[in-house]
């Protein structure tokens, strides 16, 4: 079935095509006049070319008995370019899609970890506070008989010394523990950790502490300073020693059950541990008999 706007078109192009024809009789027809420049003979055979195929159309259309319909090739690229600029923004989504779900699942398994971390904190400091109670139930001495304390105006008054600064009086101990002078280091910094107990060097003080009363015999003290030392488990070089001495003090007092626990936190919180601490802890974890 033609459209009355395609019929229109072919009665055109065929009326063109009787003029085409006349034009060429004429052109047989001698005369007097000048012949077609070129430009009109260019124009004359495309417009044969379109009846040519505007013929081949209508022909094949009355074969098929299908609908004509035309089509600019322009129209065809247009949308050939349309559809690959789709098919683009689709692969595009999808990627970005993928890469979102990607971020999404990389930010739900942070914050899992996160709070194993926060759990696996909360857990260490309730054993730290564990430990302290039992460090300070072994410290405690047993109940004795004690005589009777003389009036306060018959105890001499304490010497005053002449005024130091923390870093002075830290300097004097430490010096002392390098000479050797084990009693009045560790007098020396118990006097230190009582006097400045918020001093950035309270904790390495008792660190030395506890050393002094190590060597000194004295372990169910030396754990008390070596607890008080580790608190809050700091970023120094002496730090991973003193969770050892405090395990091996532990171990000395026959608590084989916190000096693993503590050998465990070592390992925990100090990772990168110097070879001569990672020798001794293995040393003090066999005779621990630590589970592995």
């Amino acid at each position: 079935m033609m459209s009355p706007a395609f019929a229109k078109i072919i009665a055109s192009a065929l009326a063109g095509m009787t003029l085409a024809a006349a034009g060429q009789g004429l052109a047989q027809t001698p005369i007097d006049s000048d012949p077609l420049d070129d430009r009109s003979k260019r124009r004359l055979d495309n417009m044969e070319k379109v009846v040519r195929e505007l013929r081949s159309i209508v022909y094949q259309g009355r074969s098929t008995g299908k609908p004509i319909v035309i089509q600019s090739a322009e129209t065809d690229s247009v949308v050939e370019i349309l559809k690959t600029h789709v098919d683009d923004l689709e692969q595009s989504l999808k990627r970005m899609t993928a890469d979102s779900e990607a971020q999404l699942r990389d930010l739900d398994q942070a914050r899992k970890d996160l709070a194993t971390a926060l759990n696996h904190e909360a857990a260490l400091e309730a054993r730290l506070g564990a430990l302290e109670g039992k460090v300070a139930a072994a410290m405690a001495p047993p109940p004795a008989e004690q005589p009777a304390a003389p009036p306060a105006a018959a105890l001499p008054a304490p010497a005053v010394s002449p005024a130091v600064t923390p870093a002075a009086a830290f300097a004097a101990a430490n010096k002392q523990l390098l000479d050797g002078d084990y009693p009045h280091a560790e007098s020396a910094f118990a006097d230190f950790v009582q006097r400045y107990p918020t001093d950035p060097r309270a904790a390495e003080a008792n660190y030395h502490l506890g050393q002094t009363l190590t060597v000194r015999t004295n372990t169910a003290d030396a754990a008390g300073a070596y607890l008080a030392a580790i608190r809050g488990y700091p970023k120094t070089v002496w730090a991973p020693d003193a969770m050892l001495q405090l395990s091996r003090a532990l171990l000395t007092l026959g608590d084989q059950a916190n000096a693993c626990k503590v050998l465990d936190d070592l390992n925990k919180r100090y990772p990168m541990v110097p070879p001569p601490v990672q020798s001794r802890a293995a040393t003090t974890r066999a005779q621990a008999k630590c589970v592995p």
